[in-house]
């Protein structure tokens, strides 16, 4: 079997290849891989290279693309899936050089370290106006409590921090083995006085650090992210550090790398800037490249699939069979996600009908992988979704239940309770079918609204008028009710599909009928 390497590899990396049988290396760079393509099995990329159509089309024996380093933002995984490659990469591998980045800024931005030897270089000797703070006794706040975020942590202890985290896909006794108190955003926002970030770039996270965020935040706060670029408004951040209201900030990343000569961003003598290094470091370019090495001869010696991004390849009777209800349980999993609140502690999934007969592991994965991704850096999927949740202290079960019309169930627990969402495939579309024991049929995509009310006269006016008013179009609406009445009467619950996404300041108006009881906002636009 043929391995290209594309990109440079630590040496250790390349005699691991060079030492596994059957194995023919060529070492190549971005300039001239293209021309070894054509009988290559294995392709290794770091950064620099694109793997997109084009360069799939050149590779029609290609079986796996492994990437020594965390981000595939440049392998095209749609084309890599649609071509039977599959995609792998080395999350945490540089955890402990981003941590030690992290670590650095903060050890910086309280001592004014690069301000203060500036300064000494130029010939001055200020040492009053160079007056600092320890760490030792502040508040860090870690928002992601993932692979990086928890070297961070343990970093922090070490400073004698107190260290406050927000996560919500980690559960709270995996919180508690990392001394880490787990608290809701905004009490994080308003108690630290470092503010470290850890998460990947979501709908939900983009600019999560803006002008409100801050509003929130303690006066004098120090800011750190080494993270992704795009979770901070840099406006806002800007406008923070100009007027005093945040004391320093230091970024490894930014909105558009490289910054524009010039950018606003970069003016503020209280923001200190590295050119995304934040994993540059000797030990961890060896770690991945090892890393990456070992998980492809991995799979291409036994088919085992290490840290795989993508779908792994079935056959055409697989795939038949279990295909439409991978994209099924996500949804359920996705859906379930945002309709339950607090950490969660167990996922269970329940499986009905022909399907219970079925490997269900893919199955499952996928559920798991929807409940995951509204938080995580790292995509999960069918394949990695396992490992991430018993990672993070989440506990999965599955039961078979062989005498029920085809559907799958995922209950999705919390402290504060269980979330029951069922599915299931209407003319090989996946639809709704059940939410807290009440039945009802939604289409399981879009933009959709969810609300919980006391079945009484007036409340499906109510929301129409809402919508209206704001100008969103129902696109579909689905009604479903318990026939027995509980403490608030019979209840009813809705799912309204709209053409555009339902905002806060609309979603806050649904909640103002008195018999309205809770509402939702669910994305399956993608």
């Amino acid at each position: 079997m043929k391995v290209l390497v594309a990109e440079p590899l630590a040496d250790g990396a390349i005699q691991l290849l060079r030492d596994a049988p059957g194995c023919e290396v060529v070492v190549s760079s971005p300039k001239e891989y293209g021309a070894h393509l054509a009988d290559c099995e294995a392709l290794v990329v770091r950064s620099a290279v694109k793997v997109n159509k084009d360069v799939l089309a050149q590779a029609p024996k290609l079986r796996v693309i492994g990437r020594a380093g965390v981000g595939v933002d440049n392998v095209d995984m749609d084309a890599a899936t649609a071509a039977g490659v599959l995609v792998m990469n080395t999350p945490g591998g540089n955890a402990v050089s981003v941590a030690e980045h992290t670590l650095a800024f903060m050890l910086s931005l309280a001592r004014a370290i690069p301000q203060a030897s500036a300064s000494t270089k130029s010939g001055k000797w200020e040492k009053k106006k160079f007056l600092g703070n320890e760490l030792r006794g502040k508040t860090l706040g870690v928002v992601g409590l993932g692979a990086i975020g928890r070297e961070v942590v343990r970093r922090a202890k070490a400073f004698e921090m107190r260290v406050l985290g927000h996560d919500p896909y980690v559960s709270p006794h995996i919180a508690a083995d990392l001394g880490v108190e787990l608290v809701e955003l905004d009490t994080l926002y308003s108690s630290c006085d470092f503010l470290s970030l850890h998460v990947g770039v979501t709908a939900e996270t983009r600019h999560m650090i803006n002008a409100a965020a801050l509003g929130k935040m303690k006066p004098g706060v120090r800011i750190v992210n080494c993270a992704r670029g795009e979770l901070i408004d840099q406006a806002a951040l800007l406008a923070a550090l100009e007027s005093g209201r945040v004391a320093g900030a230091a970024l490894d990343v930014f909105d558009k790398e490289p910054p524009a000569e010039g950018d606003p961003i970069l003016q503020p003598v209280n923001l200190l800037a590295t050119p995304h290094i934040g994993g540059s470091t000797e030990e961890a370019q060896e770690i991945v490249g090892v890393r990456i090495v070992q998980q492809m001869i991995e799979y291409l010696t036994s088919g085992v699939a290490i840290n795989a991004v993508n779908m792994p390849s079935l056959s055409p009777d697989q795939y038949k069979a279990v295909g439409p209800w991978l994209d099924t349980a996500e949804r359920l999993g996705t859906f379930a996600s945002y309709l339950a609140s607090g950490n969660p502690t167990g996922v269970r999934i329940c499986y009905r009908g022909r399907l219970a007969n079925y490997n269900t592991q893919l199955i499952r994965n996928s559920a798991v992988a929807g409940v995951l991704n509204r938080s995580l850096q790292q995509r999960a999927n069918m394949v990695n979704s396992w490992s991430i949740a018993k990672e993070r202290g989440l506990v999965v079960t599955e039961s078979h239940e062989r005498d029920l019309p085809d559907s799958v169930r995922v209950e999705l627990s919390t402290a504060k309770g269980t979330v029951g969402i069922e599915g299931s495939l209407v003319l090989g579309k996946p639809r709704l079918t059940l939410v807290d024991g009440i039945p009802l049929e939604a289409a399981l995509t879009g933009h959709l609204t969810v609300m919980r009310n006391r079945d009484v006269p007036g409340v499906i006016g109510h929301i129409g008028t809402v919508l209206g008013a704001n100008s969103i179009n129902i696109a579909n609406f689905s009604l479903g009710r318990k026939e027995h009445p509980d403490s608030d009467g019979v209840i009813a619950i809705s799912v309204v599909e709209t053409d555009d996404p339902v905002p806060e300041n609309v979603l806050a108006e649904l909640k103002k009928h008195p018999a309205v009881l809770a509402a939702r906002v669910v994305e399956l636009s993608v």
